[in-house]
């Protein structure tokens, strides 16, 4: 498979953030193809709000799993915890 091959296929982050433990949220899943596919179900599965930014996407992959985002990644990634945060207001949950 070619790189440019390689670069169509779709991709997935997940992200964890517990605001009692961590200082920056934590990459805890990511794949492509396949897997990416896998992630996206089970989120789904589970309930679990989904968020679809390619750069944001492309940027997370580089995160070693199990590893805090980086700073520069800081203002991306509280835009999505906001949406969700509003998404879980209107849904109800907390």
């Amino acid at each position: 498979m070619s790189n440019t091959e390689r670069d169509k296929l779709p991709k997935a982050v997940a992200i964890k953030y517990d605001i009692n433990g961590s200082t920056a949220p934590k990459v805890v899943a990511k794949g492509t193809g396949i897997i990416a596919g896998n992630i996206v179900h089970s989120a789904k599965e589970h309930g679990v709000p989904i968020y679809q930014n390619k750069t944001l996407t492309g940027m997370l992959m580089a995160v070693e799993l199990d590893r805090e985002i980086p700073p520069e990644l800081y203002q991306a990634v509280a835009e999505v915890l906001a949406y969700i945060y509003r998404l879980d207001q209107r849904l109800g949950r907390r």
